[in-house]
């Protein structure tokens, strides 16, 4: 009897490897809205010293995962600064969001270190990526933020459902979304049995207020 029940449990078995195998294995970009790069757009009217003037704080993330054939690493960014400003309730000048390259992290050190490196975002050559806001139109619920993103040393123009929420004391901003990593030339294809993909989700938890960046708001040297 009890050889019956293993040998009968053993579809179920090999079933649930599978199942579990296939979800190591899944694309975490098939799960979020896809941004498709494009030639840079002109940037937003109005002059940059109208308005009142918001610095986004150091408590905002900034996180990606990328994946592969056999898993997924999770990272972000632990360095970023930037600033805008808003006119009767729209932004105007030039929003932008600076990135060091150099204080990327992962949940794995041995990555870390090959993200830095000429493979992926040759951190020594391109210390420093840029967004930079040209639109935020209303869409349903959220709004689609567009802007000029500058990573790798190529500029193109991203587009991404954001939830945005603006009051005289704060304003937020929260998105995941995925980007192509070959549209900005990172074209690093892994080991032949263990390809990347193309595709990184990014996450944007931002917070921003009025007043002056204090030293933690600031881009390192």
């Amino acid at each position: 009897m009890k050889s019956l029940l293993t040998i009968s449990s053993l579809p179920l078995l090999i079933a649930a490897f599978l199942a579990a195998l296939l979800a190591g294995c899944s694309d975490p970009a098939d799960a979020v809205p896809k941004s498709a790069a494009s030639a840079p757009k002109a940037g937003l009217p109005g002059a940059t010293e109208v308005g009142v003037g918001y610095v986004i704080r150091a408590g905002s993330t900034l996180g990606f995962t990328g994946s592969k054939v056999t898993g997924s690493h999770n990272g972000g960014f632990t360095n970023f600064a930037g600033g805008f400003r808003i006119a009767e309730g729209k932004l105007v000048g030039s929003p932008e969001l600076k990135i060091a390259m150099k204080s990327v992290w992962s949940d794995n050190e041995k990555l870390t270190g090959h993200l830095l490196s000429p493979d992926f975002f040759d951190a020594a050559q391109f210390p420093v990526s840029t967004f930079t806001v040209t639109s935020v139109e209303p869409a349903g619920p959220k709004h689609t933020v567009t802007g000029n993103l500058n990573l790798h040393g190529v500029t193109k123009s991203i587009s991404f459902p954001a939830d945005v929420q603006v009051t005289p004391e704060k304003v937020t901003l929260k998105a995941e979304f995925a980007i192509n990593r070959r549209d900005f030339n990172v074209n690093f294809p892994g080991k032949p049995n263990d390809l990347i993909r193309d595709n990184v989700v990014l996450r944007f938890d931002i917070l921003a207020t009025p007043g002056p960046a204090t030293a933690a708001d600031t881009l390192a040297p």
